[in-house]
């Protein structure tokens, strides 16, 4: 009997969609795990700046590429612009191992990091299968993709070290053409097995159809975007070095904390796309932009031991000190304790502790007067920023960004119904933006600071902005269609 449930063919064009999409995202953070390897094990010996060119050229490639592919999938279909993209970006990753230097590396980059468009195909080709209710948990779904960052940061080491057992040299070019054929075999079954379809009466040119870009929501919806997308794709590689510096962790216990925080981050975007369909996608972002104020000011608090001055002893007389030890100090008869520094045993505790000592400062037979200091207080503050503690903050601030990316997007079909494509591939491409700027911000802040928690800081502004940023619309909104319903809350 034929099936007519009409989700079943949409189901099917889901899986495939987030199994595409799983595969392109791993494809795209390939270079950040390949180009340390290559550098760390003396094959190539590119310069800081030119590592972070190639860490770079790939998620800046997938980025301002998405608002183009966004808006050929919305005049195309999504079939024949998936599988293409698939076909087409193998090819630099079949030559990979063919590189030499430095350019050669670097252009291969820049062509196989058109994956990332990758999503706002996904994004245009999903919800034009699915009715109004089912949008966010289909979107949700597709965008568990994300976890393809945690499968290359997880696997690739192991691989990239067991390949190079036998050939230290070459062995390294084995796993770009795993990836490479990884890609060819899903863009051959999505032309086989996918099934075209675009939005009826599409008869927009692309100037009218870059109409929609004017509209400052967009924009807030990149916004957005930068902070739970964005973010998460430069924490995905700025929390290695974090926990090696921070931390002195290994490599690969640096490597696994990193995809702690992002695995739960892509798996949890299903059930945000859940949660936005079921209490609506404006609750959810009010809940993801306050979570991530609260859980970016308790990180921004960085691993420190400060010393400053404590309560010192004073004399209580004028007089002549006739003798000096450690302990104690004498003026005369009278005696005045000081206080012994004691070893702080409180290693790696949550909260900060305190120690406080004093230091002699004065000599015997000299005379002093009245409030005059004889040994000055020193109190010590020390503060561990538990590597466990701040491992569940990541975690957790993580999986609040997972359940933003959802939402986000559930935004778009509601108020870009024929325009999925190319405004989801402009939020795409600022947020895709924000992978690519975020670690040279970091970099920055950590230059000028010197503090690793200094990109926490900058989050923390970030989401207080976006906070206050839609609740001000919301708010203008609400007084401009209800005002009478507006002055009964502002009275409340």
């Amino acid at each position: 009997m034929k099936n007519t449930n009409p989700l079943s063919q949409s189901h099917k064009i889901l899986f495939l969609n987030t199994l595409a999409f799983t595969v392109c995202f791993a494809c795209w953070t390939l270079n950040g795990v390949l180009v340390t390897f290559l550098v760390d094990n003396g094959i190539f010996h590119w310069s800081v700046v030119q590592v972070g060119w190639l860490l770079g050229i790939p998620i800046l490639t997938g980025s301002i590429m998405r608002l183009p592919i966004g808006i050929l999938t919305d005049k195309y279909g999504g079939k024949y612009v998936f599988s293409l993209l698939l076909l087409l970006c193998s090819i630099p990753l079949f030559l990979l191992p063919l590189a030499d230097s430095f350019f050669m590396f670097a252009l291969l980059s820049f062509f196989f990091g058109m994956v990332g468009t990758s999503f706002a195909v996904g994004i245009g080709y999903t919800s034009i299968w699915y009715p109004k209710e089912w949008q966010g948990r289909a979107l949700g779904i597709f965008g568990m993709g994300n976890a393809g960052a945690a499968i290359t940061t997880f696997l690739a080491p192991s691989l990239l070290n067991h390949f190079s057992i036998e050939d230290p040299q070459n062995g390294w070019k084995i796993l770009p053409v795993i990836y490479a054929v990884s890609l060819l075999v899903i863009g051959a079954a999505f032309l086989i097995f996918a099934k075209n379809k675009k939005i009826e009466n599409q008869t927009k040119t692309v100037s009218q159809m870059l109409q929609s870009l004017k509209s400052a929501r967009v924009w807030r919806f990149g916004a957005y975007y930068f902070l739970v997308f964005g973010c998460f794709v430069a924490y995905s590689q700025w929390l290695l070095p974090n926990f090696m510096n921070v931390y002195q962790t290994s490599l690969v216990m640096g490597g696994l904390f990193a995809t702690l925080f992002s695995l739960p981050s892509g798996v949890i975007r299903a059930f945000g796309g859940y949660l936005s369909d079921k209490f609506g996608a404006r609750k959810v972002m009010y809940w993801v932009l306050s979570s991530s104020v609260i859980l970016s000011a308790l990180l921004m608090i960085p691993k420190m031991e400060i010393t400053t001055t404590g309560p010192g002893v004073l004399a209580t007389k004028k007089g002549t000190v006739t003798a000096v030890s450690k302990e104690k100090i004498k003026i005369g008869e009278t005696e005045f304790p000081v206080a012994q520094q004691k070893e702080n045993g409180a290693e790696n505790s949550i909260f900060p502790t305190s120690t406080s000592w004093q230091q002699v400062v004065v000599a015997q037979n000299q005379t002093v007067k009245k409030k005059e200091l004889l040994a000055k207080g020193i109190t010590v503050i020390k503060f561990d920023a538990n590597m466990w503690v701040f491992l569940v903050l990541v975690i957790l601030i993580g999986i609040s960004w997972g359940i933003g990316k959802a939402a986000v997007y559930k935004h778009i079909p509601e108020y870009f119904p024929t325009e999925v494509g190319v405004v989801g591939g402009m939020v795409g491409m600022i947020g895709g933006l924000g992978g690519f700027f975020g670690p040279i911000i970091f970099g920055y802040l950590l230059t000028a600071t010197g503090i690793w928690s200094s990109s926490w800081i900058f989050i923390l502004i970030f989401s207080a902005i976006c906070l206050i940023w839609m609740h001000y619309t919301i708010t203008k909104i609400m007084n401009e269609k209800q005002p009478v319903l507006a002055k009964v809350i502002d009275r409340q």
